[in-house]
């Protein structure tokens, strides 16, 4: 059980009934993390970081890949859950690529260089090692793109604490952590 109420959109008021609505009308469904960030600022934030880190330069099945793999990081459930599902269903990504995403690891090149990367600014909470660019920009990514991997490194760990925080209720099909995706 959550350790904070899921605000509903017909009993939630104003800007929070607003978000809910909007995140119903894109997802045709409300996840309960926003249903409990709703209750806060943290919705408004959170969408607002999502919404413009999706229309950046990173692919969205690339972010979904560091999505996984800091979740995976921080054995967030909840977020392994979503991100599994979204993966798989919105994102298209194979089964053995999302495997391989929670160990910061793709086939595809330039999103495993993102991956790398990620793992870099996980690993060193963000003192990331010259060699760590070096090899970024070798690989084709942008500095652009490189500052974006930061944004959805701290996108996933503002998620991953919260569901953890609070203990949101995963609903959607769940995923366990396995504790290895640093471990190399």
């Amino acid at each position: 059980m959550a350790r904070i109420p899921y605000i509903d959109s017909d009993t939630a008021t104003g800007k929070h009934k607003e978000l809910l609505d909007g995140v119903h009308a894109k997802l045709r469904a409300t996840p309960n993390m926003m249903r409990a960030m709703a209750a806060s600022a943290v919705l408004e934030g959170y969408l607002g970081l999502a919404g413009v880190l999706a229309a950046g330069r990173i692919r969205p099945s690339v972010a979904e890949r560091v999505a996984l793999a800091v979740a995976e990081s921080n054995e967030c459930a909840y977020c392994l859950a979503a991100h599994s599902y979204l993966a798989e269903n919105v994102a298209r990504i194979e089964s053995s690529d999302i495997d391989a995403a929670r160990r910061y690891a793709s086939s595809d090149p330039k999103a495993d260089a993102a991956l790398k990367f990620a793992a870099a600014v996980v690993r060193t909470r963000g003192d990331v090692p010259t060699q760590a660019f070096e090899a970024a920009r070798q690989a084709g990514l942008s500095d652009a793109e490189l500052a974006e991997i930061v944004g959805h490194v701290a996108l996933n760990v503002l998620t991953n604490y919260f569901n953890k925080a609070f203990k949101v209720d995963v609903d959607f099909p769940l995923v366990e952590p396995r504790g290895e995706a640093l471990a190399a």
